[in-house]
């Protein structure tokens, strides 16, 4: 495996200090790079061919529609690259504050997280223990959600496919990572043509902010898909991106390959995710997105089970539509080969009936440059136009539907018998119900 420079690593680490214990906070971002870096293939010029890396980039630039004017050279996006210091959100969002794209949302919470809350929670990028109260009480709510729960047996060794020949084999298990096989119940590409469902994952992170500042001045919304143990470090990152109305979608605790885990662990995962998320926004998602897209019906089957549709990528022609912005960071890619999966999902765009979704990143500074200089500004010049929106609303619904409190559910009926206190948020449609059970309830004592 190879490792993140030591420069990357320590500016990562000297943000992260600001937020406590150091000791703490060198374990997760050490984890977080090491266990999310993984074998790509990286491009290289050959010198026979006799051109110059500034050649070399030139005719990556002549295969844009469109670049940022400020964009980082290309020369710039590579690892070892000097982090600049990180903008940090202007000023906390009061208490109360009510997003207006989420139609009778709650208000927010305080986020702020003291020594009881901190206790409550598990460690950071490890896969939660399932023998505290709150996973009991989140596997009752799943075995009486209605929802089936097939019998596999969790793959292993990193759910590598050549490990795992008997999983492979089982087509009823529809395993996307080896079979490219999706679920019924499972979203990879927007209704209509020529819209492009916008998602990041692994943030909240210390360029998240300036990804948002982009897109505040192109006016663009995206998906977010939020690591749960990042969310206890970034609380203030993740209000300002909700406020500011884009989705929240949850990307599991710790960042684990979920086919490899037990029933309680994927379980465990996706609790807590719920957990933190509702205690910082006070809504909780419909949404969300197995990292390195490792999903199967077991897994896909317990998210449902817990109110969440997963979410993966599009997929055609062999084009899988997934950047790899994420692996410039490790050395294991190159911003070239970045922008040459990009001209491919264009290309391969082109072909669909519907809309794409890609994968993209906002954990560090390569990806975020990547998408802000170079991606979405080529993007946005495609012709005819592309409309660029978050997963919600490519699906043709409206942002309420993006969490349990304010879903309608009408419309948009869950799969899964949800318990009342996954929707007992006040001011949404849940919250309501409750409130007339308990005072009926109420009446009958007297």
């Amino acid at each position: 495996m190879k490792l993140v420079t030591a420069t990357a690593l320590l500016s990562l680490l000297g943000l992260a200090n600001a937020h406590g214990d150091r000791a703490a906070h060198r374990r997760h971002v050490e984890n977080l790079a090491a266990r999310q870096a993984r074998t790509c293939f990286i491009i290289r010029c050959e010198t026979e061919l006799a051109l110059t890396l500034s050649d070399v980039l030139a005719s990556f630039l002549t295969s844009l529609d469109a670049t940022n004017p400020t964009a980082v050279p290309l020369s710039a996006i590579v690892p070892g690259a000097v982090s600049r210091v990180t903008q940090t959100v202007e000023a906390t969002i009061p208490a109360g504050t009510r997003p207006s794209a989420v139609p009778n949302a709650p208000g927010l919470p305080d986020c702020q997280f003291n020594q009881n809350k901190a206790q409550k929670y598990p460690k950071e990028d490890k896969v939660p223990p399932t023998d505290s109260p709150q996973v009991k009480r989140w596997k009752e709510e799943v075995k009486n959600s209605g929802v089936p729960i097939p019998n596999f047996s969790p793959t292993v060794e990193d759910a590598d496919c050549r490990a795992n020949p008997a999983a492979v084999a089982e087509t009823s298990r529809c395993w996307w990572t080896c079979g490219q096989c999706e679920g019924k119940n499972e979203v990879s590409t927007c209704k209509e043509k020529n819209h492009w469902g916008l998602t990041f994952d692994d943030g909240p992170a210390f360029h998240t902010k300036e990804l948002l500042d982009y897109l505040d001045e192109v006016k663009l919304k995206a998906t977010f898909f939020v690591v749960g143990s990042r969310v206890y470090f970034l609380p203030e990152v993740l209000q300002h991106e909700y406020i500011s109305g884009h989705q929240i979608a949850i990307h599991t605790w710790s960042h684990s390959r979920l086919t490899t885990l037990t029933d309680d662990q994927v379980i465990a995962e996706l609790g807590w995710s719920k957990e933190i998320i509702r205690e910082v926004l006070g809504v909780t998602p419909t949404h969300m997105r197995p990292p390195y897209g490792d999903i199967d019906d077991r897994v896909r089957n317990i998210s449902l089970a817990m109110g969440l549709t997963p979410v993966m990528w599009t997929r055609n022609e062999n084009v899988a539509f997934n950047t790899q912005d994420f692996e410039v960071f490790g050395n294991l890619t190159t911003i070239e080969q970045v922008l040459t999966n990009w001209n491919g999902i264009k290309t391969a765009s082109a072909n669909l009936d519907t809309g794409f979704i890609v994968l993209q990143h906002d954990l560090n500074q390569q990806a975020v440059d990547a998408a802000t200089g170079y991606i979405i500004p080529d993007g946005l010049a495609q012709s005819p136009a592309w409309t660029i929106e978050p997963v919600i609303n490519c699906l043709n619904m409206p942002m309420a539907n993006a969490y349990i409190e304010t879903n309608d559910n009408a419309t948009n009926p869950f799969i899964a018998k949800l318990d009342g206190s996954a929707i007992a948020t006040a001011g949404g449609p849940g919250w309501l119900l409750m409130v007339v059970t308990g005072l009926l309830l109420g009446l009958f004592a007297l």
